[in-house]
């Protein structure tokens, strides 16, 4: 595996629609935000991804038809919906919602970080756990959320499936302190067995960037390609 993307032809994929209309939606509405952030890797990043953002009914709902729309056209295969606490309360709440409204009504759980010691107690709400459970969540950085939603699963006696999330940032994941040569998705997908797939990738943002260069994004598209050169993983 290269531990890095070195050209642009490696990192500009074939047209993606519905990827490009989630990338320019994400930016129109402050989601995907472009300067200097850290990450939780430590790193300066040119661009960040704040999914808490979607913070009214309207891009909540658009955001779960293009969860919905990625997750049907990928052919996985599910039971049920669990939603880590605490961003993938609201986001596998949206997806459940939009789901039924095309005529797929499927079971919906969450958990909670703390135990509830009175009513129904414990630490999950909603469906029971049972059966092929897909993990819904915004990004995945290290997958410590996603172990844990296993963890809690498996608990129960039901199967971690899949994982869909909103962005996948195609970089290397960091383990004691140390960059490695894969991302969390692809340490999912390959270590855990797992099916995972997102709306859009960070391939993707830097088609938009490009695309849209003579709109402003000229110099944010040389910051994101400088930092996918030095960070970035390649698919596989």
């Amino acid at each position: 595996m290269s531990e890095s993307v070195t050209t642009s032809a490696e990192a500009t994929p074939s047209h993606d629609a519905l990827a490009q209309d989630f990338v320019q939606f994400a930016i129109e509405g402050g989601v995907l935000r472009f300067g200097e952030f850290k990450t939780k890797a430590g790193r300066m990043s040119p661009y960040f991804f704040n999914a808490g953002l979607f913070d009214d009914g309207s891009k909540l709902g658009r955001l779960a038809q293009f969860y919905a729309q990625r997750l049907l056209a990928s052919g996985i295969e599910f039971d049920m919906i669990f939603g880590p606490a605490y961003k993938g309360i609201p986001l596998g709440a949206a997806l459940a919602i939009e789901l039924a409204r095309l005529g797929r009504n499927v079971p919906f759980s969450y958990n909670r970080k703390e135990a509830k010691d009175h009513g129904e107690g414990g630490t999950l709400v909603g469906a029971p756990l049972k059966g092929r459970v897909l993990i819904v969540d915004d990004v995945m950085s290290a997958g410590t959320a996603v172990r844990e939603s296993i963890r809690i699963i498996e608990a129960a006696g039901a199967t971690a499936h899949a994982v869909v999330i909103a962005l996948d940032r195609q970089e290397k994941a960091t383990e004691n302190g140390q960059d490695v040569d894969h991302s969390a998705v692809q340490y999912v997908k390959n270590q855990l067995g797992m099916q995972v797939c997102a709306i859009a990738k960070l391939s993707d943002l830097m088609q938009y960037l490009e695309s849209h260069s003579a709109d402003g994004l000229a110099a944010d598209h040389q910051r994101v390609m400088a930092y996918r050169q030095r960070y970035g993983v390649t698919e596989g």
